[in-house]
C-alpha cells in the first residue's frame, strides 16, 4: 500500500483589503487578493482554493505558481472562473518535482473531494 501525506502549506493567503499608510502605494487587487506577491515567482507546486467555509473548491499544479494562481483568477478558460467570487483563501505547497506534483494533485483531489474539479476524480 502507497500512503501519501498532503503537505502543509508553505503560503496561505486570504482574500482583504489593503489598509494604507500615508505614502504607502496602493496594490493592485486581483479578485480581492493583494498578497500574491508572497507566491514564489520560479517555483512549482500546487495549488488549493478554499472559501470562507473552509471548503475546499478546486486544486491545481504549476511549474511556476504565481503566474498560475493569476491565470486562475483572470483567464476566461480557468475551470474555477465561474466561481472566482466563493474562492477566500489560497494554500501552496511547493513541490518541485513534476511527478509529485501530479500524484499530490490526484490525491487531494480525491482525498479532499474537490468541489470543481472534473479531471482526475475518481470518487463520484
Amino acid at each position: 500500500m502507497i500512503n501519501i501525506e498532503i503537505p502543509k502549506a508553505d503560503i496561505s493567503i486570504t482574500e482583504r483589503i489593503q489598509s494604507r499608510n500615508d505614502n504607502e502605494p496602493v496594490i493592485k487587487s486581483i479578485e480581492g487578493f493583494i498578497d500574491l506577491h508572497e507566491i514564489p515567482r520560479d517555483k512549482g507546486g500546487i495549488i488549493l482554493f478554499y472559501n470562507k467555509k473552509d471548503e475546499l473548491l478546486f486544486v491545481g499544479k504549476a511549474r511556476k505558481l504565481r503566474q498560475r494562481v493569476k491565470k486562475h483568477l483572470e483567464d476566461t478558460v480557468s475551470p474555477i472562473k465561474n466561481h472566482r467570487n466563493e474562492v477566500f483563501k489560497i494554500d501552496v505547497c511547493v513541490v518541485e518535482d513534476p511527478m509529485e506534483r501530479d500524484i499530490y494533485e490526484t490525491y487531494i483531489i480525491n482525498k479532499l473531494q474537490a468541489k470543481y474539479n472534473v479531471d482526475k476524480v475518481y470518487y463520484k
